[in-house]
Parts: structure tokens; C-alpha cells; sequence
């Protein structure tokens, strides 16, 4: 799961604070003009978001919605495939091929609209602990 924040230090500091927790990665990802920091939770990983420009898409999102839930992560075993599963279902895909994400992961977004509202990440060899079923 990824939150937007306005303050990545102070969401990082009120982790810290109420559920005694530390981030494990920290980054910086230019072509997404965010700042993140990863905190475990469990056996998952919440990405705290900041952006660090004002034109980024977590940016627009902060001023249209405030902070909060941003998007839910599945990590897929073959992300190429994900993909071309997900758009013969129908759904409406923001990326139609994977690109680099967090800890050098390949990820790709699938639009809120037709997914109930949430914006959904898939994570190849990233974080997220569910896998999409690719028959069916």
C-alpha cells in the first residue's frame, strides 16, 4: 500500500513514534518526482510518498485528495504477462509496458477506473507479498 504525504519526515517520524517501526529503503525516484521511504509492516511494506515536484501525479493527487492511500501493490511474477492477462480481461491499463520502479523493480499501473476506485501498482521482484493469478 502507498501513502501520499505533504511531509515524508514527519509521516516517517510518526511511524517511528506510534508503531516503533524504520523505513528499510529509502529513494528518491526522478522519473516519478517522488521520495519514498518503505516501512514493514507485517510481512508487507507501506511506501510513504512525498512528491518533489509540483507537477508529479502524487502532487496532483495531495491537492485533490489530500494525504492517504494512494494505490495497493501486487507483486506479479512475470509483470509482461500481468500485463497482457490484465488488458485481454479489459482493464484499463496506464502502462502497457513495465518500467523501472523502487529498488530497481519493474512495475507497471492499472487505472482506478473498472478496479473500484483503486489504483493498483504491479511490482516485479519488488515488495507486495500477492501474486495475480495469470490462467482463468
Amino acid at each position: 500500500m502507498a501513502i501520499a504525504v505533504h511531509d515524508l519526515e514527519a509521516a516517517v517520524d510518526y511511524y517511528r513514534q506510534m508503531y516503533g517501526v524504520e523505513p528499510v529503503h529509502r529513494e528518491v525516484i526522478e522519473d516519478q518526482k517522488v521520495s519514498e521511504a518503505l516501512i514493514p509492516v507485517g510481512g508487507s511494506l507501506i511506501q510513504l510518498l512525498m512528491p518533489t515536484s509540483p507537477d508529479s501525479t502524487v502532487a496532483r493527487f495531495l491537492e485533490r485528495n489530500g494525504e492517504g492511500m494512494h494505490h495497493v501493490g501486487f507483486e506479479v511474477p512475470d509483470i509482461a504477462a500481468a500485463l497482457r492477462h490484465l488488458g485481454e480481461g479489459g482493464a484499463q491499463l496506464i502502462d502497457n509496458a513495465p518500467r523501472r520502479g523502487s529498488r530497481g523493480a519493474q512495475i507497471a499501473f492499472v487505472h482506478p477506473k473498472g478496479g473500484f476506485g483503486t489504483l493498483v501498482e504491479l511490482v516485479q521482484e519488488g515488495s507486495a507479498e500477492v501474486d495475480i493469478p495469470l490462467t482463468g
